[in-house]
């Protein structure tokens, strides 16, 4: 591990408030906050997202069986924490390819949920190693939550959501969330092309109609692909009423 090279994991963890991070990490998070002054309450609210998503799978939909891919760095409420104050049986297997995080996985999660290390990529390995934990004759929430930023191309993130889908049976959720271009987008490809030139991986914005696709031939849940701010937000949520550069969304497999 290269703690002078600038990674995203930790570049996620700076802005969420976290400690696991270096100056190099720190430059990088500063800098494309030049660019997007309120990227902090983007990862804020991207990471609410996924509390509120995975509350509605555990509490509303039933869901037991999590497979959360691009896990990142654990922070507070994590998935398995999330689930599991709902549904103590419920399963969580986390998948990430990035040293640091599989260090504080297994340092952290103590049995409490499982650590595939693996690119999202690698469907076919992820899959083999998720069965070894989750039951997929059972409907299985699969998360990908800002990890498909990091594939280029768009037929690569078809087939990516495709092959997971296909694994899964009916009655199964997907949850994504990807940094958008719909959302001032003059700031945001500059901001994107400052993270390309000074951190790794490179990161792919895409607009909305990009992101349906991933959608297609599933249940879109109301109110669809929305700033995540906007997707079923607490009442109250002061930041309901605004807008940031993670959209969300989440489906059911008929």
């Amino acid at each position: 591990m290269n703690i002078d090279v600038p990674h995203t994991a930790r570049i996620w963890n700076y802005w969420l408030g976290g400690t696991d991070n270096y100056p190099a990490d720190r430059a990088v998070g500063d800098q494309v906050r030049q660019f997007l002054p309120d990227i902090v309450a983007s990862a804020r609210a991207d990471r609410a997202f996924l509390q509120r998503a995975v509350r509605f799978l555990a509490a509303d939909a039933g869901i037991r069986q999590f497979l959360d891919i691009g896990a990142g760095l654990p922070t507070a409420n994590n998935t398995h924490e999330v689930a599991r104050a709902i549904a103590p049986q419920s399963r969580v297997v986390y998948v990430d390819n990035d040293p640091l995080v599989l260090t504080h996985a297994r340092a952290l999660l103590h049995g409490e949920a499982e650590y595939v290390d693996a690119d999202v990529r690698d469907t076919s390995g992820i899959l083999e190693a998720a069965r070894q934990t989750l039951t997929f004759e059972q409907p299985v929430a699969v998360l990908l939550l800002g990890v498909l930023n990091f594939v280029a191309s768009d037929q690569e993130t078809y087939g990516i959501v495709g092959r997971l889908l296909a694994a899964v049976p009916p009655g199964s959720y997907l949850a994504v969330a990807h940094p958008t271009l719909e959302v001032r987008p003059e700031e945001s490809a500059a901001a994107a092309r400052q993270w390309n030139a000074t951190a790794t991986p490179p990161i792919t914005l895409r607009r909305k109609d990009q992101m349906l696709r991933w959608f297609d031939g599933l249940e879109l849940l109301e109110p669809g692909v929305v700033t995540c701010t906007q997707w079923r937000p607490e009442p109250g949520d002061p930041a309901a009423g605004t807008e940031v550069y993670q959209f969300g969304g989440v489906a059911r497999k008929p």
